[in-house]
């Protein structure tokens, strides 16, 4: 009797323990799926920091995220293309780097602007405008020309203003004035912006790579638009000649119900660039990203080096 009462209660107690197991498994199921149903997104500094992380140390906790998402926009090798390495830019590059003050400002007058889905669907990532901001200042930094990205919320100040979506221009315009305030060597300012025409309109093939077209927009209400249209069309060229048909040319707007501006008055150098569109993925950005990087790299350490001369 009593081998037969220790046997019912050792059966007893794998059952109770099944039931647990199956109610924690059944748990763990529906807490994972409402999880991933709730739509979180990662900043897109935050997916770049993982693209740019510099592997330094072996006990990196992310460091398999990283990998992961290093792969998936193969950044190893964008960054690693296309890098003029002449004696010139070189000796540019040193006179630059001994002043250390920022002299180029990226920002996004529309920060909300997003390309299409990525493979990290899982984590519900779609990246917006922003990430080709740290793309483009890690290239600028690493020859040399101090760069600074805007990391103020134009949403905020349009609400504090109680501006609607028209207002954006003056809210970047409150950030970029505010940033100048702090430094004063702020001279290259480069408002980079997302177009919203189909794929087929702003994606183009190169070298079996595919990239997003570019266009670049000049307000003509700009009292001294010249002197902007100027600078930018030197870009454009020295884009024309390395990418042909990466560029879609400079859109010129004015007249009655535009902008026409753009704050393109706060300096002869400031550009606004539109980096493929809304349906364009993650790496036909970041492929184009590169290469405009590289070339406004150029043209900037020119223009540098004109005033050391």
């Amino acid at each position: 009797m009593g081998r037969m009462k220790l046997k019912s209660k050792k059966k007893k107690t794998i059952f109770r323990f099944l039931i647990l197991f199956i109610v924690f498994i059944i748990t763990l199921y529906f807490s994972l799926k409402f999880i991933t149903s709730m739509n979180i997104k990662l900043k897109s500094q935050d997916i770049v920091n993982y693209l740019l992380y510099d592997y330094k140390s072996e006990d990196i906790v992310n460091d398999n995220m990283n990998k992961r998402i290093k792969s998936v926009f193969k950044l190893d090798n964008l960054l690693g293309m296309k890098t003029v390495k002449t004696s010139k830019v070189k000796k540019m590059n040193n006179k630059i780097t001994t002043n250390s003050k920022p002299i180029v400002y990226i920002y996004n007058t529309h920060q909300t602007e997003e390309y299409a889905q990525t493979t990290l669907a899982e984590y519900s990532v779609r990246p917006n405008i922003s990430i080709t901001n740290y793309i483009m200042q890690d290239i600028f930094n690493k020859n040399g020309i101090n760069t600074v990205v805007e990391e103020g919320s134009i949403t905020e100040i349009r609400k504090i203003n109680n501006w609607n979506y028209a207002g954006c221009y003056k809210a970047s315009r409150v950030l970029m004035e505010e940033a100048k305030r702090k430094n004063d060597s702020l001279k290259y300012f480069i408002d980079l912006h997302r177009d919203s025409l189909p794929h087929d309109k702003t994606t183009i093939t190169i070298n079996n790579e595919n990239y997003a077209k570019i266009i670049f927009l000049i307000g003509l209400e700009n009292p001294k638009y010249e002197e902007n249209l100027k600078f930018t069309e030197y870009i454009n060229l020295k884009i024309n000649e390395k990418y042909p048909g990466l560029s879609k040319g400079i859109y010129k707007k004015g007249g009655p119900g535009v902008n026409g501006v753009y704050n393109q008055d706060f300096s002869p150098y400031t550009i606004l660039i539109e980096i493929g569109g809304e349906e364009n993925n993650t790496t036909e950005v970041m492929n184009t990203t590169v290469v405009v990087s590289e070339i406004l790299k150029e043209v900037i350490l020119e223009y540098e080096q004109k005033e050391y001369n």
